[in-house]
């Protein structure tokens, strides 16, 4: 298990899923990767992360090539996704993101707000894509 701010995310191997695809990420928030496994499914894989973001702060708008299943371990973090309202989630909230679409994520707590993201992913594409 190694803990990685996305700031660094960059140092992942090419072949890795967890690449980032700029070079601006932010520093507000941090990765520890808990698992990578190949699926049954050809050229799929999973990737989970737990995604610490600091009270106050946001990761900025991204999207993933697969979809995202996001559980709130601790905290209450508020999510945006493209086309729809916020919604506030805390600890024991899931949210479901579909492969493409552009969101982000806002700690609106005082503490550490923290998510288990588990991504379903072709292989060899980067994990995130940041968006302007």
């Amino acid at each position: 298990m190694k803990t990685i701010v996305l700031a660094a995310v960059l140092a992942f191997t090419a072949t890795s899923a967890t690449q980032v695809a700029a070079a601006d990420q932010p520093t507000t928030s941090r990765r520890t990767e808990l698992s990578q496994h190949d699926l049954s499914i050809p050229g799929w894989e999973e990737v989970q992360l737990r995604v610490d973001i600091d009270p106050g702060k946001t990761a900025p708008n991204h999207r993933h090539p697969g979809e995202e299943i996001i559980y709130v371990i601790e905290g209450t973090l508020e999510y945006t996704l493209e086309g729809k309202p916020p919604v506030r989630l805390k600890a024991g909230d899931v949210l479901f993101v579909p492969a493409g679409v552009v969101h982000k994520a806002t700690n609106v707590g005082t503490t550490n707000g923290a998510e288990l993201g588990t991504y379903i992913v072709p292989k060899g594409k980067p994990l995130v894509e940041w968006v302007r």
